[in-house]
């Protein structure tokens, strides 16, 4: 297998994935911030240039966060990352979907792109405080249902993946303090040798 990956984007969640597996894969780094995604040498793997991209044994691309972690989940159930039942994927997903379409796609894309959201420089501002609204009540929704729990299903899952991306920008990128329960189970994440290995790879150790 083959990510391609930007260092401290969403992508970082999968590639704690693949660490948990413990499978041979090759780690590709995309320069977002010098557009290598908008280049034919990644346009022609992944048109909606973006990561994560996941490029299979069989030469298939699998793309979307949601997607691909369930993909590896299902594929490699000897890494116990997929809850057993219907409750427990659809949970998990839900879990997954929130953090990945709200808390990334409502949040923090206002604060880091507001001008994706209002072409006017005076509402800047105001479109990035949206964003901060949005992120902080999803957290919180999150730290619900992290109570009485290490992990947002009891045992850890691909949907833990998703909420330690979203708490690592929160966390370190934005300085901002997690609210207890998720910065325990950022904690928890951060302490797990998969996750460590991840940051060293990526250069945010």
């Amino acid at each position: 297998m083959k990510l391609y990956y930007a260092p401290g984007a969403c992508s970082i969640g999968i590639h704690v994935l693949l660490e948990e597996i413990g499978k041979p894969y090759e780690a590709v780094a995309v320069n977002l911030r010098e557009g290598a995604q908008f280049k034919p040498d990644f346009t022609s793997v992944n048109p909606k240039s973006k990561v994560p991209t996941l490029v299979r044994d069989d030469g298939s691309v699998l793309t979307e966060y949601p997607a691909i972690a369930v993909y590896l989940a299902s594929a490699f159930p000897e890494a116990k990352l997929l809850p057993q039942g219907a409750e427990g994927l659809a949970r998990a997903l839900e879990y997954t979907d929130h953090a990945v379409a709200t808390l990334h796609m409502q949040g923090f894309s206002r604060i880091f792109r507001p001008a994706n959201f209002a072409p006017s420089e005076a509402d800047h501002a105001a479109v990035k405080a949206r964003g901060e609204e949005i992120f902080a009540k999803g957290l919180a929704i999150f730290d619900a249902a992290l109570a009485g729990k290490d992990y947002l299903l009891g045992d850890y899952s691909f949907a833990d993946s998703a909420l330690y991306y979203v708490s690592f920008w929160w966390a370190d990128r934005l300085n901002k303090p997690l609210p207890p329960n998720v910065a325990a189970h950022y904690a928890r994440m951060k302490a797990r040798p998969s996750v460590q290995r991840v940051l060293q790879a990526e250069g945010l150790a």
